[in-house]
């Protein structure tokens, strides 16, 4: 068939199944994430990580999305998935394929544990306990732990109690000295015990505080006959939907807060070796009959694992990296200011710091001559030297305005926490609105310089989360652009005061604009193929969900638009297949670091990369809730410099990593790229080679590396 022919063929209608199912790709991540658990390339201790990530993952979309699900499926609700699926058969899918899940990470544990035990690095049961340290641990348990544990019979007296999400127990069927009588005891392990307790000694040995306290059985229960004992651990739903009547976000979260900690059980998960009589108590006394419910053989809590990665052994991680600060800003002796007047510049987390954003607010704190801020928080962190800045210069008597998002999911209650701060400083807080999540991420410092007010914009493709943002791939782009500074005061304006954005400039807005334009740039490069003209666009992102602008994707692969896409967790839409996406290429790349970035390209009758290529950064996902419920940005970049090392530096090397990238096929599976005889590290090269325009003249006058396409793998 000649290529004209096969443009003018008509394209495959596969109806609902032209869709993966959501849920269901979401936990083929996750596979890709416990399988770099099993990559002998990474430190023991880094595969332990990664472990603990897809156990925590899997608690989380059990707590969220198996929540909901759930929910619809109790009230009788069988509206269909976009594939097709209705809440009760995509149940079902979950349930196998997380069932598979839990049993390869029992797998990789045991191998883990036994691959460090080899580097003097133990998980120690009872039986392998030498020389003192079973007198150590006796003396241990009597005095830090026995006092703390309550154990609790069940009786009609004394019935089950109330455990809450994410709460370790262990149960034991028992028959009293004296009377035989049996007896029935719960004990709740309090999250202030330390699940793994450490050995003295120069070793690395630990024991889990599950195994220690069955072991001390006597101990806790003198005299008693131990007929069976068991463990389990609960999870519970943990969404909170906002109703539209909630008139005061701040107490509606409050209270929403404490509901979630007494959800409706959705996971109990079940050490193997308990009994089936305890098993049925347990799940009879928490009101969990249509519960998720899961056995594992091994270890229960596989999150947990991530404390034994905290121990100092660094020659089981990976050698530390410390990000560099941007050149650009050190050129003008630190002021961050004069840096951005000179020029636009990008700067590339984690291999540049995030320490220049918290310089940038600082300096505004600090500097007499700035009259205002404005911020957006979505996700902060514990510890944020974001909220010191804008504290201080609140207290410095300068006007702030910070936008916290109350419906940051599991960050809700330190939102609230930071809020209160903030408010106390004399910081205008804004909570923004009922319906929609403010998830762009926007800061403004107004200047008065020479009579005029100058404003000074950082916009995000992630959280201002100094935590994160050493782990997460993203782009912190700095200008002093009016335009841009137009178009950041209108966003401002909508989420404080509703005001319409009328006139945008440059950004393009959710909840309004966005997929429209998304959908209208895609129409170019469809009118462009058709021309004869160059027609690709590349895309970077973490999720691929929207219906609308999937079709969009496969109308234009139709039309003889190449399409690469690089998305890194959930992808609903299905490559490769003739007549409906054959010109469509999708890559996940899971690594060091979690790449978090969204990028967009639309060759624009040129070909990639190019300097006339439209690029774009956004703080949005293709998914209908960025499109049609969260406040974002998506922004293009216009400065050649940033253009050029945005499209030719990031996402090139996106595109021809094949040392950590997976990819996707039309029947859903993903397989691991093989590098061949050009390796290539994505990670690894940005940490060797820094080249945005943060380098300023660092390089000397020399150019940046080059990379090419023909580089992929």
């Amino acid at each position: 068939m000649s290529v004209r022919e096969e443009l003018a063929a008509t394209p495959v209608d596969l109806g609902p199944e032209r869709f993966f199912n959501r849920e269901l790709s979401w936990l083929a991540f996750n596979r890709r994430v416990l399988e770099e658990a099993e990559n002998a390339a990474h430190p023991l201790l880094e595969r332990l990580r990664f472990l603990s990530i897809s156990g925590s993952n899997l608690d989380e979309f059990f707590m969220t999305r198996v929540a909901g699900l759930k929910g619809q499926q109790l009230l009788g609700i069988e509206e269909k998935s976009t594939d097709g699926r209705t809440p009760t058969q995509q149940l079902g899918a979950i349930a196998d394929d997380a069932d598979a899940l839990v049993v390869a990470q029992q797998k990789e544990w045991i191998v883990l544990r036994e691959c460090l035990a080899e580097q003097d690095f133990d998980v120690l049961g009872v039986e392998d306990l030498v020389g003192d340290e079973r007198a150590w641990l006796d003396k241990h348990f009597r005095e830090q732990i026995l006092p703390v544990l309550t154990p609790q019979a069940i009786d009609p007296s004394h019935p089950f109690p109330f455990i809450p999400n994410g709460m370790f127990s262990l149960v034991f069927s028992l028959e009293t000295p004296v009377e035989r009588e049996p007896v029935t005891e719960l004990l709740m392990i309090p999250a202030t015990l330390p699940r793994f307790i450490r050995l003295p000694g120069a070793s690395y040995r630990f024991i889990a505080i599950d195994t220690l306290i069955r072991a001390q059985f006597d101990l806790l229960f003198p005299g008693f006959n131990n007929l069976g004992s068991g463990a389990f651990r609960v999870l519970r739903d943990s969404d909170i939907e906002v109703e539209e009547e909630a008139e005061d976000l701040v107490r509606y979260f409050r209270t929403a807060i404490k509901r979630r900690r007494r959800g409706r059980v959705i996971r109990l998960e079940f050490l193997a070796d308990t009994p089936d009589d305890l098993e049925t108590m347990v799940r009879t006394g928490l009101h969990a009959e249509v519960a998720v419910v899961a056995e594992s053989a091994g270890f229960i809590g596989i999150a947990d694992l991530a404390l034994l990665v905290e121990a100092d052994r660094p020659d089981l991680k990976f050698p530390p990296y410390s990000p560099r600060f941007p050149e650009r800003v050190m050129e003008h002796n630190g002021d961050c200011f004069a840096a951005i007047r000179a020029k636009d510049f990008v700067v590339h987390h984690p291999y540049e710091s995030f320490e220049v954003v918290v310089a940038f607010l600082r300096q505004a704190a600090g500097d007499p001559d700035v009259v205002a801020i404005k911020q957006t928080l979505y996700r902060a962190g514990k510890q944020s030297a974001i909220i010191d800045a804008l504290v201080a210069a609140a207290e410095a008597g300068k006007s702030v305005t910070a936008v916290v998002e109350l419906k940051a999911r599991f960050d809700e209650e330190q939102n609230l926490l930071w809020a209160s701060r903030l408010e106390r400083a004399g910081v205008q807080v804004i909570y923004g609105f009922v319906e929609w999540k403010t998830h762009a991420k926007v800061s403004m410092v107004f200047r008065r310089e020479a009579g005029t007010m100058r404003t000074y914009c950082h916009f995000g493709t992630g959280n201002y989360h100094p935590t994160t943002a050493r782990i997460y791939t993203d782009l912190s782009f700095f200008t002093a652009s009016r335009r841009a500074a137009r178009d950041a005061a209108k966003l401002f304006n909508l989420i404080t005061g509703y005001v319409p954005p009328k006139g945008l400039e440059l950004l393009t807005l959710s909840p309004r604009y966005m997929r429209e334009k998304i959908c209208a740039l895609i129409d170019t490069e469809i009118a462009n193929a058709r021309e004869g003209k160059p027609a690709a666009l590349w895309a970077k992102m973490n999720s691929l969900v929207d219906p609308a602008v999937i079709d969009k994707l496969y109308e234009a692969s139709e039309a003889g638009v190449s399409i690469d896409l690089i998305i890194r967790g959930v992808c609903c839409l299905r490559p490769g297949i003739a007549g409906l996406s054959s010109r469509i290429r999708v890559k996940s790349i899971v690594g060091r670091f979690l790449e978090h970035s969204r990028i967009w390209a639309f060759a624009n009758g040129q070909r990639l990369p190019s300097p006339k290529a439209r690029v774009f950064i956004s703080s949005a996902d293709w998914m209908p809730r960025n499109f049609d419920r969260r406040v974002e940005f998506m922004l293009p970049l216009e400065n050649p410099t940033v253009h050029a090392q945005v499209l030719d530096q990031v996402m090139l090397a996106n595109l021809i990593d094949n040392e950590q990238s997976w990819t996707l096929d039309p029947s859903g599976n993903y397989t691991r790229v093989k590098p061949g005889k050009r390796p290539f590290n994505l990670h690894t090269y940005f940490m060797t080679n820094p080249s945005l325009s943060g380098r300023g003249a660092a390089l000397g006058g020399k150019a940046v590396p080059k990379l090419r396409l023909t580089q992929r793998g």
